[in-house]
C-alpha cells in the first residue's frame, strides 16, 4: 500500500462535509506530511472530530481509510495534551462546511511523547528540529499536560520520554532536519 496523501484526505472530507458539518485535527502521519516530512507513509487517518464521528468512521470504511478518529484526543491516554492545543492548531484547510487542521508543533511533540515509541521521538526529533523548538519549551508543555493529567503511573513513563527526547534534542546531530527520514527507521 503507497499510503494516503494528505491533498486526497481533505478531498475526500470534503464529499464528506456537504452533508455533515466537520471540524478535524490531524495527529498523525498526516500532519508530518503537512509539516514537509517526507519518505514516510500514513496508512491510517489519526484525528480528532467535532462532528458525527461514528457516521465519518463509516464513511471512511466505506471508502477503505482506515482511522483511528474520536472528540476528544486529550483522553487518548491518562496524560492530557496542554490545555489550549485545539486554539493553538493550525489550520490547513478551511470552507463554509469543512475545517482541517494540524496540532501546532509543540502540541504534536507532546502528544508523541506520550506513546514514545522510537518512531514517535524520531518524528518528534524532525518536528522540533524544523521548529527550533527548545527543550526548556517542550518541558513546560509537558508540565502543563501533567498538571492536567490524572495521578497515575503512566506520568513518570511519560516524564522519562520527555527527558530522553529532551536529552537528544540537546545534541544537535539526532535531530532530523532535511525532511527525509533516513532508511530503516
Amino acid at each position: 500500500m503507497s499510503g494516503i496523501k494528505l491533498d486526497n484526505v481533505i478531498q475526500l472530507l470534503k464529499k464528506f462535509s456537504r452533508d455533515s458539518r466537520l471540524e478535524i485535527i490531524l495527529i498523525g502521519g498526516l500532519s508530518l506530511e503537512y509539516y514537509g516530512l517526507r519518505g514516510k507513509a500514513t496508512l491510517d487517518i489519526d484525528a480528532e472530530v467535532k462532528g458525527d464521528v461514528d457516521k465519518l468512521s463509516d464513511f471512511l470504511r466505506k471508502n477503505r481509510i482506515p482511522s483511528d478518529i474520536g472528540e476528544d484526543i486529550s483522553r487518548w491516554s491518562l496524560i492530557s495534551l496542554p490545555p489550549g492545543y485545539k486554539k493553538r492548531a493550525t489550520t490547513v484547510y478551511s470552507d463554509d462546511k469543512l475545517k482541517v487542521k494540524v496540532l501546532s508543533p509543540i502540541d504534536f511533540v507532546i502528544a508523541k511523547l506520550r506513546r514514545g515509541t522510537e518512531a514517535d521521538l524520531n518524528d518528534s526529533l524532525f518536528i522540533a528540529g524544523k521548529f527550533s523548538l527548545k527543550a526548556k519549551d517542550i518541558i513546560r508543555a509537558a508540565n502543563q499536560a501533567v498538571k492536567n493529567s490524572p495521578r497515575d503511573t503512566a506520568i513518570f513513563i511519560f516524564n522519562k520520554n520527555v527527558e530522553v527526547f529532551t536529552d537528544k534534542l540537546r545534541k544537535p546531530e539526532k535531530i532530523i532536519k532535511a525532511g527525509v527520514r533516513p532508511q530503516g527507521k
